[in-house]
């Protein structure tokens, strides 16, 4: 867990909110947490997203650049999934700032929703 003054870990967290900032990636996120842990093929989230293979290869790579969807190849199929890892970091993060240092929001709210 980065502390409050750690600038790089910031940095690392303030990237990834920015790339899935954007209504599409941000669905992409969904689409891949609700197939999670299989993943989708490339074609299958742009059916399902309507988004076409030029513009969603590239908001693919701004996700997988900042860590936040694995992809691996499965003979011609590129597979991504979301790297719950990279979210879990990223929200144990959020969480300690909201809800442990100056409670903020209350934890059990986050647990409600969750659930």
């Amino acid at each position: 867990m980065a502390k409050k003054s750690d600038p790089e870990q910031i940095v690392r967290y303030a990237d990834m909110l920015a790339a899935m900032g954007t209504e599409p990636r941000l669905r992409i996120m969904q689409l891949l947490l609700s197939a999670h842990p299989e993943g989708m093929v490339v074609g299958d989230i742009g059916s399902e997203l309507d988004i076409p293979s030029s513009t969603l290869s590239h908001h693919l790579d701004k996700l997988r650049n900042e860590d936040l969807v694995k992809v691996r190849r499965d003979g011609t199929f590129l597979w991504y999934t979301a790297s719950t890892e990279s979210l879990e970091e990223l929200l144990g993060f959020l969480y300690a700032e909201c809800c442990t240092r100056n409670k903020a929001v209350k934890p059990e709210r986050i647990t409600t929703i969750c659930k």
